[in-house]
């Protein structure tokens, strides 16, 4: 059995539901598009990663779409994001309340998304505050699924590999940090929920 001393979880379809398919309808049908082109799907990475501005990511969509206004293009961007089940909220609380393990959040998330989840979701504060680290990567300037970001979080916060373990909702997030050696959830939104991770993962545990 192993040892897990640090649990790191990401936020989006683990703790907020996400709707990506509705967002993706929504965006294409709003821009008049078959699929994303290559160069939004760049620049959105870009903002993901904090490398440009919202106000450079505004103005790219609106010089792009100059029919379209700014609050049109922010709304498209948020459609993604649903509610956040208080459930989940008193399964992080209570692990923190126990303190057995080192509690992280890591997230590509963006200040747009942020700054919605703090006006819309009544106890983000709260949320956050359960964790010992909170990552978002538009300010680490990183981003899942690159090595280096997971390489960062293990170095900054004096970590071993093999004692932690993530979950993710993306494969190809939690397939690199395998890759490390960290024990890994490839959650299914659709079908499992975080609150079941010791019941789910009980040969680790």
């Amino acid at each position: 059995m192993s040892t897990i001393k640090t649990l790191i979880f990401d936020f989006g379809d683990v703790f907020i539901n996400l709707d990506k398919q509705g967002a993706m309808k929504n965006a294409l049908e709003l821009f008049e598009l078959d699929e994303l082109h290559e160069d939004l799907i760049a620049i959105n990475t870009l903002y993901e990663q904090g490398l440009i501005s919202t106000e450079e990511f505004t103005e790219f969509y609106t010089d792009n779409f100059p029919e379209l206004s700014k609050k049109e293009i922010i709304d498209t961007w948020n459609y993604i994001l649903k509610d956040f089940p208080e459930h989940r909220l008193e399964f992080i609380k209570k692990l923190a309340k126990e303190g057995k393990y080192k509690l992280i959040l890591l997230s590509n998330t963006n200040e747009l998304h942020i700054s919605w989840i703090a006006d819309n979701i009544s106890f983000y504060e709260d949320f956050k505050s359960c964790f010992d680290t909170f990552y978002l990567s538009h300010e680490i300037k990183l981003r899942k699924p690159n090595a280096d970001i997971y390489e960062f979080v293990v170095q900054e916060n004096k970590l071993k590999y093999e004692e932690c373990f993530f979950v993710d909702d993306t494969k190809e997030n939690t397939d690199t940090a395998a890759s490390l050696g960290i024990h890994v959830w490839n959650i299914d939104e659709n079908k499992q929920d975080i609150v079941e991770l010791f019941v789910i993962n009980k040969d680790l545990f």
